[in-house]
């Protein structure tokens, strides 16, 4: 086995190497002038089943053609197996068309990994679950929610929770966490959404006064939604409102939104690179994903079971 990182997110990809206990494959994936991404490997990795780290965050198009041109260089010296392991699948909110003459782009996302030689995607809370199926090879979709509970009742006594979806959209994901919270309550935000990024709470669905509410979702990206539904939460009587997100994309002035916010605290995992600003940020924490990763990998190479690590 061996594992290949990208440029995407490097201290994911040593941390999951540190978990695994080995190396990262030596290799250069760098930028001639006219920035074309050039690709080599300088380990032997004929026979061997590679595993390449590689987010497709921003700048997404440059680090999905890391990834392409390292599954190919990968596939032309004769690797046995290459598994794309994505911690955060860039382009995965394009996956239905919204209106007329608009693409499907994270299907044809899925169409360039498989056609570049992947033999199988491993990836980090999709968007939605459906995009397992746009791949034609094996896909294994990890959750964060384990590691997002564990964090939660390790900084609380499990008293007073309730675990608040910030659209409908997302009352699977909230119902799974609350569940590992003992089963604690759910609410739900209402929302319309008039254009993308942007959206307008309507009202809360569930009694959330007194409550100290664990708001759930998947990506943050402008942060606006997050927002409006933690204030929305404190105007209807929350106690605070705390925030997990899989995937920190914080564009535009995301941080500066939410550290001025009503959130008390935003937790993101390391699927994507956190910026400085974001480090920097008194209202954001980081929590690491690679332990996780590393134990899906370890157990895809063993050919056992990874579903098993959700039960």
């Amino acid at each position: 086995m061996k594992i290949l990182a990208g440029n995407s997110n490097l201290p994911l990809a040593r941390a999951i190497a540190g978990y695994l206990e080995m190396p990262l494959t030596q290799a250069d994936v760098r930028r001639f002038a006219d920035e074309e991404v050039f690709v080599e490997i300088h380990e032997n990795v004929r026979g061997e089943d590679v595993f390449v780290v590689q987010s497709t965050s921003f700048p997404a198009n440059d680090n999905l053609m890391e990834l392409l041109i390292c599954i190919d260089a990968l596939r032309r010296a004769s690797a046995k197996r290459i598994t794309a392991v994505l911690p955060y699948f860039g382009y995965a909110r394009q996956d239905r068309k919204p209106g007329p003459r608009t693409p499907i782009s994270a299907k044809l996302v899925a169409n360039l990994i498989t056609t570049a030689g992947a033999d199988r995607v491993l990836a980090v809370d999709l968007h939605a679950g459906q995009i397992q199926g746009f791949f034609d090879i094996p896909t294994d979709n990890l959750y964060a929610a384990p590691v997002m509970a564990a964090d939660i009742l390790a900084r609380s006594s499990g008293q007073g929770l309730m675990v608040v979806s910030p659209d409908v959209g997302g009352v699977v994901r909230a119902r799974a966490l609350a569940k590992r919270l003992n089963n604690a309550p759910l609410a739900i935000v209402d929302k319309r959404r008039d254009k993308p990024g942007s959206s307008e709470v309507m009202n809360i669905i569930g009694d959330v006064s007194g409550q100290h509410c664990i708001l759930i979702d998947d990506i943050i990206d402008s942060g606006g939604t997050l927002v409006n539904a933690a204030q929305a939460l404190i105007d209807d009587g929350a106690a605070s409102v705390t925030a997990y997100l899989s995937h920190g994309v914080l564009s535009g002035k995301a941080v500066e939104r939410v550290t001025t916010s009503a959130l008390k605290e935003l937790v993101i995992t390391d699927t994507i690179q956190a910026t400085e600003e974001a480090l920097a940020s008194p209202r954001i924490r980081v929590l690491s994903i690679a332990p996780l990763i590393g134990e899906a990998i370890h157990r895809i190479a063993e050919e056992s079971s990874v579903s098993s690590l959700f039960d």
